[in-house]
C-alpha cells in the first residue's frame, strides 16, 4: 500500500488490508473467480471484540514487555507509534528490533536462510514507518467491527478460506487463532505441530499450502 505514495486514514488502510489479506475475500472470490483465499499467521488484536477476556488477557501477557507496552501505544495512543518505536529510553517492539527472543526453535533455524544475502527479503523496503508502524496501527488499534461476527462471504462453498498457524508462534498466540476458528467454523484451520512464525519457509509448504487450497490430495 504504501507505494502509493498516497495519505490513508486508519480505516482506509484497514479495508484495504483486509480485503487483501483475505479476511473479506468476498469481492475478489466471486468477480475474480479465485480459488479462495489463505491466510498465514495473520494478525490477531487483542480488543477485538467478541474474544474471551480472560483468554486475550492471558495471551496478551504471554509477550515480552516490551511488545505488551508497543501495542498499548498503538491501541491507545496511535499518534505516538512511531516516538515510542524510536525513542531511547524504553526499548522498541520485538520485531522492530530484530530480537530472536520472540522466536521459537524452528524459527531460529530457518533464520539462517534470511541472514543470507541471496535470500534476504525486502520487507522493509518502504521504511519502517510505512512498513511496520503503520501495520502496528491498523492490527492493533481500534475496529469498528470484529471479525469474529464475520459470515462467511461466500455461503454456497464454492471457494474456501483457509487459516494456517503453528502451535508455538510466539508472534501470533495459537490460543486465539483456534478460538477464532472454532467461532468461524466455514474457516479450515490448519495448525502445525511444533511450527513457529516462519513455518511458509519451510520446504514444501507453499506447494502444501496451494494443493491443500486447490483441494488437491497426494
Amino acid at each position: 500500500m504504501g507505494f502509493l505514495r498516497i495519505k490513508q486514514s486508519i480505516n482506509s488502510s484497514l479495508s484495504m488490508a483486509l480485503t487483501l489479506a483475505g479476511i473479506m475475500p468476498s469481492l475478489a472470490l466471486k468477480f475474480l473467480l479465485l480459488a479462495g483465499a489463505t491466510l498465514v499467521t495473520p494478525v490477531v488484536n487483542y480488543w477485538w471484540t467478541g474474544l474471551p477476556a480472560n483468554l486475550s488477557t492471558e495471551a496478551y501477557y504471554m509477550q515480552l514487555p516490551q511488545d505488551q507496552w508497543s501495542l498499548r501505544v498503538a491501541h491507545y495512543a496511535p499518534w505516538l507509534t512511531y516516538w515510542w518505536q524510536t525513542q531511547k529510553l524504553f526499548p522498541p517492539s520485538s520485531v522492530i528490533a530484530h530480537s530472536r527472543d520472540v522466536l521459537s526453535r524452528q524459527d531460529r533455524e530457518l533464520m539462517a536462510k534470511f541472514e543470507k544475502s541471496e535470500n534476504a527479503l525486502p520487507v522493509r523496503q518502504q521504511g519502517e514507518y510505512e512498513s511496520i508502524h503503520r501495520d502496528m496501527m491498523v492490527g492493533f488499534g481500534k475496529w469498528e467491527f470484529s471479525p469474529l461476527e464475520l459470515e462467511n462471504p461466500l455461503p454456497n462453498n464454492e471457494v474456501s478460506v483457509h487459516l494456517w498457524q503453528g502451535d508455538e508462534d510466539r508472534l501470533v498466540p495459537v490460543t486465539l487463532q483456534r478460538y477464532i476458528a472454532q467461532k468461524l467454523p466455514w474457516i479450515k484451520y490448519h495448525e502445525l505441530p511444533g511450527s513457529g512464525h516462519l513455518f511458509p519457509y519451510l520446504k514444501g509448504m507453499s506447494e502444501a499450502m496451494i494443493k491443500a487450497q486447490l483441494s488437491i490430495e497426494d
